[in-house]
């Protein structure tokens, strides 16, 4: 989940190792990275070019300039470097690591390599002797003391026929080894998240139903955020005919109010962070009938008894160091009512959604304020949920004790 939909920069330098490449390609591309490639002219015997923008769709870099195909431009290393959420040195010969350490930028790699912002990774890979080398442990005691990721070298059978350590870290180990990296900065690392999104159905006869248009859009934007800042998410959603990909976190599906409760109930005691987003019916029919209820032309009444207030309840048992938000969608007086539901929901926050043509019900955009207990209310223009979502996030973090 953590590398899913990042832009990955792989720089291959000429050891025989680079074999090994296309297979961590094919592991990136299948964890959904969008993979670029850039080799030394030396790379580019020991691994086609071809195959490699074959498996990632993209053109394979060398130099600066290539002069057999003038129409394709400049390669501008600033740009490539830029253009990477990550980049993943592999395999690195001994003569490149120098380079790296000593900040020579003589080719394409070095050069994206010193204009690179994103993390950087590199897997040496070298014979047995040249990995002991005073001077190669010089220049990875210098590149780690910079902020570099080394993934080390394992050991094994090297291509000279000597046994020990140089061979490049196997193509399984180096995405491990990204993953765990990169999923330990992450801000929700270790983190429990509930959200709950979607409507709920409540049963009139086996064929009719009270609901409402909800289409758990803005819940699952905040789950997959969640998920994609590193909390064990648990997405609990209600009946909707809406496609989304669940995964990378925990699915309740669920039908009724009082399925949606008790779901919730279930997982609130243990989680960090919970959301309520969901749109929950605010009554059911006091008895669901067992058989369909015939057309007449008389007047039908149902009688409505109120569905359990889940935020409220769940809200009033939250424990030390639990964060509930909670979210409000008004036709009128909306800041009005907001405030009053963080009173008595013991919310520590209320998204309001602001009701308008691109916000709301089955919508990809919204528009929301967000009140909180300190009274700071702060308002998040229309945009893309997706969007809002880690806007939202970003401004609930900032909260987190």
């Amino acid at each position: 989940m953590v590398l899913k939909g990042k832009k990955i920069l792989i720089g291959v330098s000429g050891s025989i190792a680079a074999y090994k490449i296309p297979f961590l390609v094919r592991l990136l591309v299948k964890k959904g990275c969008e993979v670029r490639v850039m080799m030394t002219r030396p790379a580019t015997s020991f691994v086609s070019p071809l195959t490699l923008s074959t498996l990632t769709d993209h053109s394979v870099d060398v130099d600066f300039f290539d002069h057999e195909k003038p129409q394709k431009g400049w390669v501008n290393h600033v740009d490539l470097g830029l253009w990477a959420d990550v980049l993943i040195l592999a395999p690195v010969t001994s003569n490149t690591l120098s380079k790296l350490a000593s900040g020579k930028s003589d080719n394409l790699l070095t050069a994206t390599f010193m204009s690179s912002r994103c993390p950087v990774f590199f897997a040496p890979a070298m014979d047995l002797d040249m990995y002991h080398n005073e001077a190669t442990k010089s220049n990875i005691e210098a590149l780690v003391s910079r902020g570099y990721h080394l993934i080390p070298s394992e050991s094994g059978e090297l291509a000279s026929g000597l046994e020990g350590e140089g061979r490049m870290a196997e193509p399984e180990n180096i995405l491990a080894a990204v993953e765990l990296r990169l999923s330990a900065s992450l801000p929700l690392r270790g983190k429990k998240v509930m959200v709950n999104a979607g409507p709920t159905k409540e049963a009139i006869d086996p064929v009719r139903y009270i609901g409402n248009h909800a289409t758990g859009k803005m819940g699952y934007a905040l789950a997959k955020e969640a998920a994609r800042l590193g909390a064990d998410v648990h997405f609990i959603l209600g009946p909707t005919d809406t496609a989304f990909d669940l995964e990378g976190m925990q699915v309740t599906r669920v039908v009724s109010a009082d399925d949606m409760y008790a779901a919730c109930a279930q997982c609130f005691p243990e989680v960090d962070i919970a959301i309520f987003s969901a749109a929950i019916a605010d009554y059911k029919p006091k008895e669901a009938l067992v058989q369909k209820i015939k057309k007449s032309d008389a007047d039908m009444h149902i009688a409505l008894i109120p569905n359990v207030d889940i935020l409220k309840t769940l809200g009033n048992k939250k424990q030390k160091g639990q964060m509930v938000i909670g979210f409000a969608l008004e036709t009128e007086n909306l800041l009005d009512n907001a405030r009053k539901k963080l009173h008595t929901k013991n919310a520590d926050f209320i998204v309001c959604n602001v009701s308008g043509e691109q916000t709301g019900f089955a919508h990809d955009t919204n528009e929301v304020w967000i009140l909180s207990e300190d009274k700071k209310e702060v308002h998040f223009p229309l945009k893309d949920k997706s969007l809002l979502a880690s806007d939202l996030w970003a401004y609930f973090i900032e909260h987190i004790d």
